[in-house]
């Protein structure tokens, strides 16, 4: 269990930092300093991540964390299936910034609270000598 609450602001602030990569590959397509292939694959592989935060804050027991995270490992996924809209509900595929920019906020609060939990005093097991 500790090792997990150890773990999650690690697997948080790594995957925020991972989103800054995916916005910088963005900027690469859209400013024709290179495709949109990589900010594409590399936003499928990124999509998995978010899977590690919900399986280290249900082993940490970190309650809340657990819904966070697994509301940001949803968002995610529906994040690679934006752009898929963009024939036929463009106005719905238009949302994929936004939902990007729910995504660095979620994170960073996971972060955030990660650390709080990170930092709490661990609890020490009963011993016979103490009952």
């Amino acid at each position: 269990m500790q090792i997990a609450r150890a773990a999650l602001p690690i697997l948080a602030w790594g995957f925020l930092g991972l989103l800054a990569i995916q916005v910088f590959l963005a900027g690469l397509g859209l400013f024709g300093a290179g495709s949109m292939a990589g900010h594409r694959d590399f936003g499928y592989l990124l999509s998995l991540l978010p899977l590690f935060l919900v399986v280290a804050a249900a082993i940490a027991r970190a309650g809340r964390l657990v819904w966070l995270s697994g509301a940001l490992l949803v968002l995610t996924f529906v994040q690679t299936l934006l752009p898929l809209l963009r024939d036929d509900l463009p106005y719905v595929a238009a949302l994929h910034p936004v939902n990007a920019l729910v995504l660095v906020v979620l994170t960073a609060t996971i972060g955030r609270r990660a650390m709080e939990l990170a930092r709490e005093p661990r609890a020490e097991p009963e011993t016979a000598a103490a009952q």
